[in-house]
């Protein structure tokens, strides 16, 4: 993300501020929404939007004329949620499809214990003993240990002078918007449909996968609304998440799933912590192996793997658009700016309408 602002313009500073109320405004939407609807609402940064800002440096080295873009992609979601049509579109998504759709997304995630044993063993070894022994004792406190321990590690093993330069406190620099109509169709339209595509449409069809009617209304007009307030201090979209969703809403966030909802609470509290120390966060992150920060989440996100390969894999004439899908957004491929998880969708949709044509011509052709 702090990639993505540099390559549209961002100072340093601008930089801090955008992180810091990025994670604020979806930290106090994760703990309203989850507290008001009863259901675990977990809200993240638009990775695939960071991603863009990246690919497409260059467009602008003027901040000020992104930050407008990023406006009009923030209004652009508003819109949407106020569409009815696409809340009744996301609860059609197949089950198997969408089981693996979130299967693929977790795939990678979940290879990283095995790389970080490989590439940094000294230091990912015994974090995954740790989590392997409590697994099996305690469970639910095999991840929290993992976590610790990991970052016990790093503290001792990183630079000694990660903290040098970092900015202590927390400052929010107001961008004053300058628009440039080259700049919004060459930045907001492809912002928007990648948030969308990559983030918003997948975290709603996870959360339906674990039983949620997901609020699809007050989830993009309040990541809309924030998102285009946070702009004006340099921060990009915010969106429902997509990948620790599934950690905030699977068995591990609670067996009891009427009471899920304080883990995305939990999380949200955490994020605007964090998003206060956000100096010093960053500095400690970006002196740290993210082999082993992505081998923990692995290891969190290994329980939600299962569940979703076994959910997709459980009726067999679906079991080919299953793997369809799965393919597809593990690939990780990115077609036109869209990221793997949509066309994923798309695909295994294909697939099981084409397959479920093909037999109901079958059972006609029989009866006749």
């Amino acid at each position: 993300m702090l990639a993505g602002l540099a390559a549209v313009g961002a100072s340093e500073s601008q930089s801090a501020s955008g992180l810091l109320i990025i994670c604020v405004a979806q930290g106090v939407l994760a703990i309203v929404l989850s507290a008001v609807y009863r259901i675990p609402l977990k809200f993240a940064w638009s990775t695939p939007g960071a991603a863009l800002l990246v690919a497409t440096a260059g467009v602008t080295g003027r901040f000020a004329e992104a930050v407008t873009a990023f406006i009009v992609a923030a209004a652009l979601i508003v819109l949407v949620g106020l569409w009815p049509a696409l809340e009744r579109l996301i609860g059609r998504i197949p089950r198997p499809v969408s089981n693996a759709m979130l299967a693929g997304i977790l795939f990678p995630l979940c290879l990283a214990p095995v790389q970080a044993a490989v590439k940094i063993p000294l230091l990912a070894v015994p974090v995954i003993l740790v989590w392997l022994v409590l697994y099996r004792l305690a469970p639910r406190w095999a991840v929290p240990a993992a976590i610790v321990l990991a970052g016990i590690l790093l503290a001792v093993t990183v630079d000694s002078g990660w903290l040098r330069g970092a900015h202590l406190l927390p400052r929010l620099d107001f961008v004053t918007p300058e628009f440039d109509p080259m700049v919004v169709v060459s930045l907001a339209i492809p912002l928007f449909i990648v948030t969308m595509a990559g983030q918003n449409i997948p975290g709603a069809a996870i959360l339906n996968n674990f039983g949620y009617r997901t609020p699809v209304r007050a989830a993009l007009i309040g990541s809309g609304v924030l998102s285009g307030v946070g702009a004006l201090f340099g921060g990009i979209t915010i969106n429902l998440a997509a990948l620790t969703q599934a950690l905030t809403a699977g068995p591990e966030a609670s067996q009891d799933r009427n009471k899920r909802w304080v883990a995305p609470v939990s999380a949200g509290g955490t994020y605007i912590v964090l998003g206060l120390l956000a100096g010093v966060a960053t500095a400690f992150v970006a002196a740290s192996p993210p082999i082993l920060i992505e081998a923990v989440a692995g290891l969190a996100l290994l329980s939600a793997l299962i569940g979703a390969v076994a959910a997709a894999m459980e009726v067999p004439a679906h079991r080919l658009a299953a793997i369809a899908t799965f393919l597809v957004t593990a690939s990780g491929i990115v077609v036109v700016g869209i990221g793997s998880a949509f066309w994923g969708l798309v695909v295994g949709a294909v697939v099981m309408l084409w397959l479920g044509w093909r037999r109901h011509r079958s059972r006609v052709a029989d009866r006749e």
